[in-house]
Order: C-alpha cells, then sequence, then structure tokens
C-alpha cells in the first residue's frame, strides 16, 4: 500500500553542517533559524556540534546486518521491523512533522560535505523517504512522488568562488549543475521540491559590512518564504519521460542534454 509522511504545517527543520563554532556560517545559522522561526515551528540538528555518524554501516541493517543482499532493501526491512538506529529516528521523525526543510553547508570540493551526503544516505532510508511502487503502474514512485511529497526544501550554500566562476562558462562550474544531485536526485527523487538555490558567494572576501549584509538578505527571504514557487522539475510517471527507459521522449527539449531539460516549460 502507498503511504506518506502528512506533514505539519507550521513546522520546519533546519539541518546545519558546518564544523567551527566561530564561522560566518555559523552567525548565518543563527540569525537565519532566529528570522525562521517569527513564522515556523522549527527543529534543529546541528550535525558536527550533534556528533552525527555520517556512515552507512552494517548497524543501519539491525538484526539483519550479517543477511547477504541489497543493503537498500535490507536497511527497509529493518526499518519495517522498527531497527533503525536513534539519531536516525531522531531526524527521521523532526523530517516527517516538517513542511520545509533547511538545508545549508558550505561548498567543498563543489558539492555538499561528507557529514551531509552521509545524513541523506542514512536519512532517507528505504521505507521512510521512497520505496513504495505506485499502485496503477507497478513502477517506483520516484521524481515527484514519494514519501516525502507536501514538503518544501530550501537550500543554503556558502562558496569561496565568486559569482562569475560558478557560472556556466566559469571555470568551477555551474553550481546549480553541481547541486543538481542534491536538488533533483535526492530531494525531488523522495517528493521534496526545492525552492531556488541561496548562495552566498565570495564568502572569504566579505568584509563585516558584507557578512551583515548577507544576514539580512537570508533573514528577509525567509520572511518571504511562503509566496516563493519551487523549481517546476518534471514528474517521472507525467508523460514526459518513457517509462521502459527513463529518459525523456523525443518530443521534449529534442537534441538538448543540459540539465535544464528536466524542467518544465
Amino acid at each position: 500500500m502507498n503511504s506518506f509522511h502528512e506533514p505539519t504545517p507550521g513546522r520546519a527543520h533546519w539541518v546545519y553542517t558546518h564544523p567551527r563554532a566561530d564561522s560566518f556560517n555559523q552567525h548565518l545559522f543563527r540569525a537565519g533559524c532566529s528570522a525562521l522561526s517569527e513564522h515556523y515551528d522549527v527543529t534543529v540538528s546541528d550535525l558536527y556540534a550533534d556528533g552525527f555518524d555520517p556512515a552507512l554501516s552494517e548497524r543501519d541493517l539491525g538484526s539483519l546486518s550479517t543477511v547477504p543482499g541489497n543493503v537498500s532493501d535490507l536497511a527497509g526491512e529493518a526499518y519495517a521491523r522498527g531497527e533503525v538506529e536513534p539519531e536516525v529516528r531522531r531526524e527521521q521523525e523532526a523530517l516527517a512533522a516538517s513542511e520545509l526543510l533547511v538545508l545549508q553547508f558550505p561548498l567543498w570540493w563543489y558539492g555538499p560535505p561528507a557529514m551531509l551526503k552521509g545524513w541523506l544516505d542514512r536519512v532517507l532510508q528505504t521505507g521512510f523517504a521512497q520505496g513504495d511502487l505506485d499502485e496503477d503502474t507497478g513502477l517506483p514512485r520516484r521524481y515527484g512522488d514519494g514519501r516525502l511529497i507536501g514538503r518544501k526544501a530550501l537550500i543554503i550554500v556558502t562558496a569561496g568562488d565568486d559569482q562569475r566562476t560558478l557560472s556556466p562558462r566559469g571555470i568551477s562550474g555551474d553550481l546549480e549543475s553541481l547541486l543538481f544531485p542534491l536538488t533533483h536526485g535526492a530531494l525531488w527523487y523522495v517528493g521534496i521540491e526545492a525552492l531556488d538555490l541561496h548562495v552566498v558567494y565570495d564568502v572569504d572576501g566579505l568584509g563585516e559590512a558584507g557578512r551583515e549584509e548577507e544576514r539580512q538578505r537570508l533573514t528577509d527571504r525567509l520572511a518571504g518564504l511562503p509566496r516563493e514557487r519551487v523549481r517546476p522539475y518534471r514528474t517521472m510517471l507525467g508523460g514526459d519521460y518513457d517509462r521502459r527507459t527513463r529518459a525523456l521522449v523525443d518530443g521534449v527539449n529534442p537534441g538538448r542534454t543540459d540539465l535544464a531539460i528536466h524542467l518544465s516549460d
């Protein structure tokens, strides 16, 4: 039977990933949580401070840790048995209760820190976030479907490079493309709709005035979140993808291979 976690209106969960207590990210985090709390009931996970273990391992399989088989499938069976590590269970409960997910992190080697990748690996567990089949087609419920539909996500990322360097023609690559595995491959996969990225560029070059400007820009944006539109990614079962190959049908953006083809017109 298909099922999903009904979010609680007015709840938000902020997942913060940075190891330094005196960092600009920490100051941004405090200001952002304070501003968001004016509109939401906010729960917080400071992954480094909490000592979250990012490594998916046999302990995530519960009593099935010695059973041969696919790790994702075994983790799903462990979830069904209620054999979930306490730190993972806490994260799942906070995410399940929230209608807004905030992910904040620095861009390290052009992707999220390993700590946040591990959070995704362990928390978006089969059985909790995904794993159902569509009742009509028998196909997996992914990309716009899944157990976490009804949620939005705001990604706050700080970068040492300037905006030109992280542009489509910049040497570091387009930031939208660099984070496509997160916005589309992880969040949209389980049904969470991503808002536009909130990026602070050239962080190391910011003076105190620049830092204050960025804090204000974030608090202003958080106040207006309910009025923002999510990015319109195409759904897997909406007719734009061939159900056998799961590639776009020939009539949709023919000849193009950029990642923006997965956005509806």
